[in-house]
């Protein structure tokens, strides 16, 4: 797996793998259900992505569409790929709330909505919440 799938906690946060594509949930969570999609090409640059993991990248996106819809009733959905840190193509999965979600017994607030996502934002995430999270999106991606 490359270095930025690990960075971001893989194999621990993965939640489902396509062949040329990981989603994990973000360490992080400046909105609930914040992930990160990974591509497992060796590439450095998003044009460069097999044309295998171009097509397979609908897939996995409306897969993610679906499950954070149905599991969090999002308003939208951003998909970030900024890159300036890890090097591996990769997009940062924001699901965007009007108002503040509940889970696990905690309050996830979107603070920067309906303005630009603030990734630099964290809502209060334990490592019990996380794990939670990561079997729950696992089994709805199952």
């Amino acid at each position: 797996m490359n270095a930025t799938a690990e960075k971001f906690g893989y194999p621990d946060s993965l939640v489902k793998s396509f062949e040329h594509w990981h989603v994990l949930v973000r360490p992080a969570q400046p909105t609930l259900g914040s992930l990160v999609l990974v591509c497992s090409d060796p590439v450095g640059q998003f044009g460069d992505i097999s044309p295998e993991a171009s097509t397979e990248l609908q897939q996995a996106t409306s897969a993610i569409e679906r499950v954070l819809g149905e599991a969090f009733q999002f308003q939208k959905i951003n998909y970030l790929m900024l890159m300036m840190v890890d090097p591996d193509v990769h997009f940062h999965v924001l699901p965007r709330y009007e108002s503040d979600r509940e889970y696990e017994g905690l309050t996830f607030v979107d603070g920067s909505w309906p303005g630009p996502p603030d990734i630099t934002a964290a809502n209060e995430f334990p490592d019990a919440v996380k794990s939670a999270l990561i079997q729950d999106l696992r089994a709805r991606f199952a």
